[in-house]
């Protein structure tokens, strides 16, 4: 793999803020908030707003809060730029987490920056306990910090 192999790494963030953000659009318009509608047995899809971070942290805090996380979210894209385009090529499962995060991070800011809030729609459950509803880009971001941590924990043994 070549050094412009990199830039695939900077595609992958841009489909996953790509499917972020068209599923978005489609809970939007398709969703009530608050209402779930099942999809499967363990798995809702329902409208909520995020005026917080992960799992509605400082999410009633007046409206301050979203300047913080959306400056957070540039200085995070910032550095996982920076980190993609110092990685070796040859770090491949390395730099497809940093485009997943990358990705993740700009779809949220992305719903910060223009919608004030971040959509969620992604509801799983198990009786009666309940996850908090997320999205595409929160997922990206899951995944990624998981294939990030393999690669850490990887390299130390």
């Amino acid at each position: 793999m070549h050094k412009q192999s990199k830039w695939v790494w900077f595609a992958l963030s841009l489909v996953v803020i790509g499917l972020d953000q068209l599923t978005k659009v489609l809970a939007l318009s398709w969703l009530a908030p608050g209402q779930p509608h099942d999809v499967l047995p363990v798995l809702n899809f329902t409208l909520a707003f995020n005026r917080g971070a992960a799992f509605s942290f400082l999410s009633a805090a007046g409206g301050w809060q979203r300047y913080l996380f959306l400056g957070l979210a540039l200085v995070a894209v910032a550095g996982l730029s920076a980190w993609i385009l110092q990685s070796k090529p040859c770090e491949r499962l390395q730099l497809c987490a940093l485009g997943l995060i990358l990705g993740g991070a700009i779809g949220n800011a992305w719903d910060r920056a223009v919608r004030h809030v971040v959509v969620d729609f992604i509801q799983v459950h198990y009786q009666q306990w309940t996850f908090p509803i997320f999205n595409v880009a929160d997922c990206a971001i899951t995944v990624g910090v998981i294939f990030l941590m393999w690669v850490m924990l990887k390299s130390e043994s």
